[in-house]
């Protein structure tokens, strides 16, 4: 190759090629509402809280000689780490949210392999009325559920009727429980379904030909085949249902603390924003941590 031919392809090789350019879009919008939201949450937990508005104290301040004065404010999380109040509260949101996700597993997976087994016609009928759910709004799916089990509600209506005194359905966690399974449950059907719907089915067949029941060709060959969506789905679950608010305030009661509700309190009752920062960035911890533990062991999921 002569040397013009070797400066033409220099010259290629150091421009920039068309996925630079693509990117460029996508990284400035999560850098605007990710990184930088995140990063003002993260500083404004280290502020303290004052009678002012915006009601916190600056981080960052200049001395008369001109240095740069930063005060870190570490009192939040210290009682967050010590009031029994945020760790009970902490506390339940992890065992409601982690409770939510299994009974959505144990839901989501036989739905989303039974409409895996009916005709491609069938199919898209009942994912198109699964889809209905996650387009109607989740107040009025809570509603619904509230007409239904609330204390004149239908089901203690009837129970009235047949001479049964009525039951306290609501005002506790597994009221809240079954609103976080009633409204995310779609979550978990989606990504098992949308690998279901895509695997080798010669698996299953040989399987078959071995001498394997159904039941252990589905323990064996089946669920395996499928651990990213059912992965996939636990995640999106855990981390969409560990911060609701509407959910439990409806449903639960003033006994019935998540993680949604003393972020309203703490920032519109109280006027505490930084502590409000520093719940979200525990909140964030909790949902980060468990799926970077995941991908670590599993390696990159796809659907």
């Amino acid at each position: 190759m002569n040397t013009e031919g070797l400066s033409s392809l220099n010259k290629r090789l150091r421009q920039p090629s068309n996925g630079f350019y693509i990117s460029i879009v996508p990284n400035i919008w999560m850098i605007l509402v990710f990184i930088i939201p995140i990063f003002l949450i993260f500083k404004i937990s280290f502020t303290e809280p004052i009678m002012a508005v915006p009601p916190l104290g600056k981080l960052c301040t200049w001395t008369n000689e001109q240095i740069l004065n930063i005060k870190l404010n570490v009192a939040n999380y210290i009682r967050i780490l010590k009031d029994n109040y945020y760790i009970s509260t902490f506390a339940n949101s992890v065992c409601i949210t982690t409770l939510t996700t299994f009974i959505c597993l144990i839901f989501g997976f036989p739905m989303a392999y039974a409409i895996c087994q009916t005709k491609p016609r069938t199919q898209s009928v009942l994912m198109s009325l699964l889809s209905l759910s996650i387009w109607t709004a989740t107040l009025i799916r809570i509603y619904a559920l509230i007409n239904l089990l609330g204390s004149k509600g239908i089901l203690n209506s009837f129970l009235e009727y047949i001479g049964i005194q009525p039951v306290k359905f609501l005002g506790n966690y597994v009221a809240i429980c079954l609103g976080l399974v009633f409204c995310y449950l779609p979550y978990m059907i989606f990504p098992i379904y949308s690998i279901l719907e895509k695997y080798d089915k010669s698996y299953v067949e040989a399987a078959h030909d071995l001498g394997c029941t159904p039941f252990k060709t589905l323990w064996k060959v089946t669920i395996p085949l499928c651990k990213g969506g059912i992965i996939t789905g636990c995640i999106l679950v855990f981390a969409t249902t560990i911060g609701e608010f509407s959910i439990p305030e409806l449903l639960g009661s003033s006994d019935t603390l998540m993680f949604g509700r003393i972020l309203w309190t703490e920032f519109f009752n109280n006027l505490d924003w930084p502590m409000t920062c520093a719940i979200s960035i525990i909140m964030m911890i909790f949902i980060i941590a468990p799926i970077y533990v995941i991908q670590k062991k599993y390696g990159k999921m796809s659907i």
